[in-house]
C-alpha cells in the first residue's frame, strides 16, 4: 500500500467483461481527495470490452484473461493480483464466475454489484423476472462474494420502483444509475472494516 499525505491507499482490482460504467464510476470517485483507494488494475475476460478504453484513458494497468481454460486463466489473475499487490477486488459486470479457490484466496476481499434486491433474482436476467413475477420493486445489492453464486454478505441496497411500462431495458437503465451511486459508498464501508 502506497503513503499519499499519512492517507493508506487501498490497492484495487476493477473485473469487467462489458461496458465498465461501473469501473469507470469508481474511478472517478478513486480521483475525488479524500478518497482512500485508487485502481491499480483492470482485469477482462473479453478482448473487446468496452470498459478497457477508461483503463487506457486512466492510464490504469488493463490484463485481459483467456478464459478458455479456467485454471490457467485463473493462476494468471493471481499473479497479477500478487504483482499488483492487490488489497481488494471490485467486480463490476463480470461474467464469469470465481473458482472457490480464487474466492478463499482473497476471503472477505472480493466484492460484487447485482442488479436486483438480493436474496431474491440471483443470477442472470434479473430485470426481466422481476417484471414478470409482477414486483413492485427491484434494485440493486452490493455485497461480498462467497463460493455461492449471489449468495455473500450484503453490504448495501438501492430500491427501484417498477413502473406497469417499464421494460426489462428501461428498468436496467434506472438500476444502473443507482449502482453507480451505490457502488463508491458500499466500497467505503468495505475500506473501514479492512
Amino acid at each position: 500500500m502506497q503513503k499519499l499525505i499519512g492517507i493508506k491507499k487501498i490497492n484495487i482490482a476493477v473485473f469487467i467483461s462489458g461496458n465498465g460504467s461501473n469501473f469507470k464510476n469508481l474511478i472517478f470517485y478513486s480521483l475525488k481527495k479524500n478518497s482512500k483507494y485508487r485502481i491499480k488494475l483492470l482485469i477482462s475476460n473479453k478482448r473487446n470490452a468496452m470498459g478497457l478504453q477508461y483503463a487506457k484513458k486512466y492510464k490504469i494497468k488493463k490484463k485481459i484473461i483467456n478464459y478458455n481454460n479456467k485454471k490457467i486463466a485463473e493462476k494468471n489473475i493471481l499473479s497479477e493480483l500478487k504483482k499488483n499487490q492487490i488489497d481488494l477486488i471490485c467486480l463490476a459486470g463480470f461474467m464469469k464466475i470465481l473458482s472457490g479457490n480464487l474466492i478463499k484466496r482473497f476471503k472477505g476481499k472480493i466484492i460484487n454489484v447485482h442488479p436486483s434486491l438480493l436474496p431474491k433474482y440471483k443470477g442472470l436476467n434479473t430485470h426481466q423476472r422481476a417484471i414478470d413475477n409482477n414486483e413492485i420493486y427491484s434494485g440493486c445489492t452490493v455485497h461480498y462474494v462467497s463460493t455461492k453464486l449471489d449468495s455473500g454478505k450484503i453490504i448495501l441496497q438501492k430500491k427501484v420502483k417498477i413502473f406497469k411500462n417499464d421494460t426489462a431495458k428501461k428498468l436496467a437503465k434506472k438500476i444502473l444509475k443507482q449502482e453507480h451511486f451505490l457502488y463508491p459508498k458500499a466500497l467505503n464501508k468495505v475500506l473501514i472494516n479492512l
